[in-house]
């Protein structure tokens, strides 16, 4: 219980960034035994080299299918989609989000206080809603984005036009 506990308050900042990528073994160690041992031949060595570059490539423009469930598993696994919350309704309400939730469209506004006001009643009552009811990570659409990029661009300009 304790390893799920760490696991799950871990910062998995590096989610959402798909264009990252790491290798966990070297070159020489990339190859069908995996084990280590000697070095490969100097014949083999460009051949494997290739491999190596393009298994990098792969992931760094793709992302990949497993990066995309580890997302989903995340996704699921932090909660707020049991209680009909969407990603963008658990954002810190700095003055930047304040001033995006200003700008929203009215009915996009009533929906996202509904979805808080019932996540806060079932909360209450340690529930969740039935597996139907859960939004779905492809439902998921940031619908206060725009608003918020438009914000913080128009803070960095004041402040900009401020410095001169």
């Amino acid at each position: 219980m304790f390893a799920f506990t760490v696991l799950y308050k871990a910062n998995f900042n590096f989610l959402m960034f798909p264009a990252v990528s790491c290798t966990a073994l070297p070159p020489e160690r990339m190859r069908r035994g995996g084990t280590g041992g000697p070095a490969p031949r100097a014949t083999q060595q460009p051949a494997r080299r290739a491999e190596v570059n393009m298994a990098a490539k792969a992931t760094v423009t793709g992302g990949g299918r497993l990066l995309d469930s580890i997302r989903k598993w995340y996704y699921n696994a932090a909660g707020f989609n049991k209680l009909g919350l969407m990603r963008d309704d658990t954002l810190h309400e700095d003055d930047d989000v304040k001033e995006a939730l200003k700008r929203l469209p009215e009915h996009l506004y009533n929906e996202r206080v509904f979805r808080i006001k019932r996540a806060l009643d079932l909360s209450l009552k340690h529930q969740i809603l039935p597996k139907d009811q859960w939004v779905k990570y492809e439902e998921d659409h940031p619908y206060l984005e725009p608003y918020l990029k438009e914000v913080i661009r128009e803070r960095k300009e004041r402040e900009a036009w401020n410095k001169k």
